[in-house]
């Protein structure tokens, strides 16, 4: 009786071994030139040979060669990632929680500041109120807040509330307001900037509710307001909308109401006092 032998199937690794048959004629560096452009890792392709030459200059184990390798690379898309992030939120200027003179505004909590600048309230679909009169850095507290978010990896997106409800009713015309809502619901966060300045009239009112609560427990929102929750009536023209709107934006959120003397009325009041001294001088 005849002896069969067994076929056996070799996994995907014993299937395609990287031989150096496989390599092109010049050798080992381009093969990995054509493995990252496979990849699409052109970090790796660019770095690994100067890296390499530290690994056996320092010593390194295979292990932290590789680990230090794919760093890189990662460093580098996640920097690009954010650098995408940013400029699609459209903010009107890129300005940093760092940049912001905390010393002028000493009724903002800097324990709550640096809990918001974590990003997890993004991560909670929690909301931002920043309440205060003009002039004491609202919005850029707020493009901080959101390019915090941008680097831990969210998708934001700016503008102001006369405008937002530009977009919305431009949607709601060409009956497009769902999927409008729907493509708003993307982003992680939305900011939503000086509400109180411009009165809406009952259908803008509705417009903004919708957008609320589109995102109520879904998605976070952060609002900079010049006035009180008890004016904001006035600004949406009816009561109960307005109560309505404030019940879901705070149901889960941190609001700050912020004190203090104008961040630019004050600069104005250094730089005359600046020039009269200048003038006795």
């Amino acid at each position: 009786m005849p002896t069969v032998t067994p076929t056996v199937t070799p996994t995907v690794a014993e299937a395609t071994p990287v031989s150096t048959t496989a390599r092109p004629p010049d050798g080992l560096p381009s093969m990995i030139s054509y493995l990252t452009r496979v990849l699409k890792t052109p970090t790796i392709s660019r770095c690994w040979e100067d890296l390499a030459a530290q690994a056996r200059a320092e010593n390194w184990s295979h292990e932290e060669y590789l680990a230090t390798v794919l760093q890189r690379q990662v460093a580098e898309r996640e920097s690009a990632g954010t650098t995408m992030r940013i400029r699609t939120a459209h903010f009107p200027a890129v300005k940093t929680l760092e940049e912001f003179n905390l010393d002028h505004l000493p009724s903002l909590r800097r324990d709550v500041l640096a809990h918001l600048a974590t990003g997890t309230f993004i991560a909670r679909a929690e909301n931002v109120i920043l309440l205060g009169p003009p002039g004491l850095g609202k919005t850029h507290l707020a493009i901080g807040l959101g390019v915090k978010a941008a680097h831990a990896g969210y998708s934001v997106l700016f503008d102001t509330a006369n405008n937002w409800i530009t977009r919305l009713a431009t949607a709601h015309q060409a009956g497009q307001l769902e999927a409008e809502l729907r493509k708003i619901r993307r982003y992680k966060l939305i900011i939503i900037d000086e509400v109180g300045y411009i009165p809406f009239d009952h259908d803008a009112a509705n417009l903004f509710f919708q957008l609320i609560a589109s995102r109520y427990e879904q998605a976070s929102v952060l609002v900079t307001s010049n006035l009180p929750f008890g004016r904001w009536g006035e600004t949406f023209s009816d009561d109960v909308v307005a109560a309505a709107m404030i019940d879901r934006l705070v149901h889960h959120a941190e609001v700050l109401t912020l004190t203090g003397d104008s961040y630019r009325t004050r600069q104005r009041r250094e730089l005359l006092a600046k020039q009269n001294r200048a003038q006795r001088d």
